[in-house]
């Protein structure tokens, strides 16, 4: 018999509660050992597809395929999956390692089966000096490693993860982030990891499928949703962006011409099509625009003058006010010393082709 082609198939899973519609028609295929993460803003759906998944909701319709069975009606204790909780649910009264102990108990293991299996996912996440702690007496990132461990210790195949960073400060979410990233690929589980903040996204998964009102806006690598957002909603919530808005001048295959305020822009629109005069809109990241004081070899270029410099540490974001064009506002983020070296006299912006993303909406 051969291997599944994926681990989890979430096959039209639709979920309704009450006139709401909380998912709408969802299919979607997790590779084994991927870390994918769901993100989008309350209310998108991103939460209730964790707990279709886990066994704590039942879908309206749809099934879900968990290495080749339908587990659609199977209860959480059922399911070979584990789940991390936003905040970490661990029992305050037990120690670290009653803690990592407990799931493996539930599975009726022996002493001794459970004492090694305890002791080897301690060594593997550096657990060893805070056997004898309690959840009290650890720190956020300490009971966030405990919750973690507690979950792989039964060897799930799909690890379940509902914002488990929420409650650390910036700087400790960073350095989570990254150990978190590392024990996925040392594992090499599957993760299914829900987050509405686009930036942890971006530093942790393999695959981010971005969520709106129950459906997907977009599933692709992070460098993709980034680079190239599908529509005005991804543009905007996946980082800061400029939007373009003007009207389809030609289109050669992928590349298109737009007006923008009588200027003619070209950019990618793959599997695009318009009529000639029709509304487009358009995405240009921040750090793709250069700042020059003569006119860029660039395909795109636009002159004006710097109405407004903000520090950001290592780089600056610069607001440039666009030549006869009112209102127009395009920002670049430049390196902080370099900004500071642009005056009030005329500048030069310019970015290529490649890097202007014709949205779908």
């Amino acid at each position: 018999m051969t291997a599944p082609a994926s681990l989890v198939r979430i096959e039209g899973v639709s979920k309704h509660f009450g006139d709401t519609v909380a998912l709408d028609d969802l299919t979607l295929d997790i590779a084994r050992g991927e870390f994918v993460t769901f993100l989008g803003p309350s209310g998108c759906g991103k939460s209730t597809t964790l707990r279709i998944l886990g066994g704590f909701e039942r879908p309206t319709s749809g099934r879900v395929i968990l290495d080749g069975e339908d587990v659609t009606l199977q209860p959480p204790e059922k399911r070979h999956v584990n789940m991390v909780f936003q905040d970490y649910a661990l029992f305050p009264h037990m120690t670290v390692r009653q803690n990592i102990s407990f799931g493996l108990e539930l599975k009726g293991m022996d002493k001794a089966a459970i004492r090694k299996r305890s002791d080897e996912i301690m060594a593997f996440l550096e657990l060893e000096s805070y056997v004898d702690r309690y959840p009290g007496q650890l720190s956020g990132g300490q009971r966030q490693r405990v919750a973690l461990a507690r979950a792989l210790a039964p060897d799930p195949a799909l690890l379940l993860l509902d914002e488990p960073l929420g409650a650390l400060d910036a700087k400790l979410r960073g350095q989570v982030q990254l150990e978190l990233k590392s024990i996925q690929r040392r594992t090499q589980k599957t993760f299914f990891f829900v987050t509405h903040d686009q930036e942890e996204a971006l530093t942790m998964s393999d695959r981010i499928v971005v969520m709106n009102k129950g459906r997907v806006e977009q599933d692709g690598t992070p460098e993709e949703l980034y680079f190239h957002p599908a529509s005005r909603f991804v543009a905007e919530f996946v980082g800061d962006t400029n939007l373009l808005s003007g009207t389809l001048r030609g289109q050669d295959g992928d590349k298109i011409v737009m007006d923008w305020f009588g200027q003619n822009l070209t950019g990618l629109a793959p599997g695009f099509t318009s009529a000639v005069g029709g509304n487009i809109t358009a995405s240009v990241r921040l750090e793709k625009l250069g700042l020059s004081a003569e006119r860029p070899f660039a395909e795109n270029a636009v002159k004006g003058k710097i109405v407004g410099k903000t520090f950001l540490g290592s780089r600056m974001a610069v607001d440039l006010a666009v030549d006869q064009t009112e209102g127009a506002i395009l920002r670049a983020f430049v390196d902080a010393e370099a900004g500071g070296t642009f005056g009030a006299d005329p500048i030069w912006m310019g970015w290529d082709s490649k890097d202007m993303a014709v949205l779908r909406d």
